[in-house]
């Protein structure tokens, strides 16, 4: 297994995703070395070059570091890409995004948002909650948060909120004391072939909730009745207090737009 604490420089092969960007980020913040390459430039790439990670856009090994410790990429890099074929090839540790996480998470206690829709929203909210009260947390979310204008950030606090992201099983690599299910539409069917076979896996991911007393947090349109718990908003707001010992209303939030409203508020 990969030590995180040491290791100095950590290179990423798609770097501008939402995701693996949210990890730049992170080892950044842990003073490690940071670099990678990604197929454009974006606005997400442009931020990490300001924030001091140096980004290539050339599929170009000469500019791959020989030096790096860990090699983070993601599933949407093809196979034949020649920087991951080289440490691959020359047995550097290589590992996909979800399996970093995974050994982030391993030493946390993790809120982890999973849902076919509303996870970002859902995940964002509560992160800001925790940060805004003074309790403070880690986030990996899925999308730029408008209040602190990224993706990810950090605290001393030993507690993660992650998005978990279903697709390609990534979920299951991660390690939730409470577990978040937003919903469980049909998708990534060709990943899972068949809408079953999807919810297996959510059942899965509900399964490896360290909190035993603490059964998956459920809420939206969820097709599995196996996993609705039919818990009310102080319900929610105890949850919260317990682990975290700060009172939540979660009541007077308010939110635009029926669906959004519709992930939020159990029924």
């Amino acid at each position: 297994m990969v030590d995180l604490n040491n290791i100095r420089v950590v290179y990423f092969i798609g770097i501008g995703g939402i995701g693996m960007s949210a990890l730049a980020r992170y080892f950044h913040s842990q003073g490690k070395v940071v670099s990678g390459y990604d197929k454009t430039e974006s606005d997400l790439t442009k931020e990490l070059v300001a924030d001091g990670i140096a980004v290539h856009y050339e599929d170009d090994v000469q500019q791959a570091p020989k030096d790096a410790g860990l090699v983070v990429y993601t599933p949407a890099v093809p196979k034949d890409h020649s920087e991951l074929l080289f440490y691959q090839e020359n047995n550097f540790p290589v590992l996909k995004r979800s399996e970093v996480l995974g050994l982030i998470t391993s030493k946390t206690f993790n809120i982890c948002v999973a849902g076919t829709h509303g996870k970002t929203t859902i995940s964002t909210m509560i992160a800001h909650i925790l940060r805004h009260s003074g309790y403070g947390c880690n986030a990996f979310l899925g999308g730029i948060s408008v209040n602190y204008g990224s993706n990810f950030w950090s605290n001393n606090n030993n507690v993660c909120v992650v998005e978990a992201d279903e697709y390609d099983r990534s979920f299951l690599r991660l390690n939730p004391d409470v577990a978040v299910i937003t919903a469980m539409d049909a998708d990534h069917l060709d990943i899972y072939g068949t809408e079953e076979n999807m919810q297996q896996a959510f059942i899965e991911f509900s399964g490896n909730c360290f909190a035993e007393f603490l059964p998956p947090i459920a809420s939206g349109f969820c097709q599995i009745r196996v996993l609705w718990i039919g818990w009310r908003r102080e319900k929610i707001s105890a949850v919260f207090s317990h682990f975290m010992r700060i009172n939540i209303k979660l009541w007077l939030i308010t939110l635009i737009g029926f669906h959004t409203r519709a992930c939020f508020y159990l029924r």
